[in-house]
């Protein structure tokens, strides 16, 4: 009897402290049992149920609080991904492709559509309230609103527009600020969004593989187009560097002319100086003699008017016998004739038969 009760004892002891392991091990794992262990990728909320307050602790290592009495919860504050792609949804982090309708109501899809997210650390405490301890921000938050903002911002554009990649570009920026807009509240932040290219029906994408080629051929069209105004510009700055030369020579031959016209004239200038002072000394002794010239003929002129003047003056007084001995001097060398007019033994007229010379010739 006393060794069954104490073998029934030592079982009972056995149960009792494999139940106190089990209670030990749930407060540790529960975050009661007085320490928690908080690693690189997490963070910890320790609360206070005494006074209802609530410490973030953002450092690695461990934390000691009071057992029982607080409890802490660990968040983890790596980032996630949120992944849109496939026909269905999975879990929360992985549901089905992102379809949208564009402005031009046409339909295009992303087969693969990424959202990278994490806690926000500072925030880890309304979390734990608003959502819940472990992982339960990462069930609902993202998952709510990323699939109407994506729509709702793809979908302004129109399936040409959303084809480039400028476009979704820029609606993946809005539908990051505005996601962050909306789950900051809550404690969580949009990493990135990873939008690939947009798929289309077959036929568009078909028209769409068309009009990049046609764009291809447009762009190389501009490009070659852009080297023959390079190529035209760099051929007008060959010839405008040769005009600029040929240029600069012809100033330097039209210099050189000029020099050497003005050198010419120079010559001409000096040359018509001297012969301007030459011909001036010329005549002025010219001029000179001339003057002594004429002086002497003027002289005379006046010793000759002053004769004729005596002559003149003496012929006026011995006029009439000047004149008669001139007629006699005349008459000298002249024969005279006279037959009578008539035969009268008186004539009263005679008649001038003609001129006989000295000589006695007869007429």
């Amino acid at each position: 009897m006393p060794k069954l009760f104490s073998s029934g004892k030592g079982i009972l002891f056995s149960i009792v402290g494999f139940l106190m392991l089990i209670s030990l091990g749930a407060v540790f794992v529960t975050g009661r049992g007085g320490i928690v262990e908080v690693r690189d990728t997490e963070v910890a909320v320790v609360v206070n149920y005494l006074t209802g307050e609530s410490e973030l602790v953002a450092m690695p290592g461990y934390r000691i609080f009071m057992p029982f009495f607080s409890q802490a919860f660990v968040f983890d504050k790596s980032p996630n991904k949120f992944v849109m792609e496939g026909e269905k949804d999975r879990d929360a982090n992985h549901v089905s492709k992102l379809t949208v309708r564009a402005n031009d109501g046409s339909n295009f899809w992303f087969e693969t559509l990424e959202i990278q997210y994490q806690l926000i650390t500072a925030r880890t405490p309304n979390v734990l309230y608003d959502s819940g301890a472990g992982d339960s921000f990462k069930s609902h938050w993202v998952r709510t609103f990323a699939r109407s903002i994506l729509r709702d911002e793809f979908g302004r554009f129109s399936a040409e527009e959303v084809a480039d990649p400028t476009s979704y570009s820029v609606a993946t920026q809005r539908s990051t600020e505005r996601l962050n807009a909306l789950l900051e509240p809550h404690g969580v932040k949009i990493i990135q969004i990873i939008t690939p290219k947009p798929k289309f029906e077959i036929a568009y994408e078909e028209a769409i593989e068309d009009r990049k080629v046609a764009n291809q051929e447009v762009e190389r069209l501009k490009i070659e187009a852009e080297q023959l105004v390079l190529e035209r510009e760099r051929r007008l700055a060959n010839i405008e560097r040769d005009k600029a030369t040929d240029y600069e020579q012809l100033l330097g031959e039209m210099e050189a002319a000029r020099i050497s016209a003005e050198r010419d004239r120079l010559e001409i200038e000096k040359s018509a100086d001297a012969d301007y002072i030459s011909k001036v000394a010329d005549g002025e002794a010219s001029k000179q003699r001339m003057i002594q010239q004429a002086t002497a003929k003027e002289a005379e002129a006046r010793k000759e008017a002053e004769g004729l003047i005596a002559k003149v003056e003496s012929l006026a007084k011995r006029g009439d016998i000047l004149v008669r001995e001139a007629l006699a001097q005349k008459l000298a060398n002249i024969r005279f004739e006279i037959i009578p007019y008539r035969r009268d033994p008186a004539p009263t007229r005679i008649e001038h038969i003609g001129t006989v010379p000295a000589t006695g010739g007869k007429r």
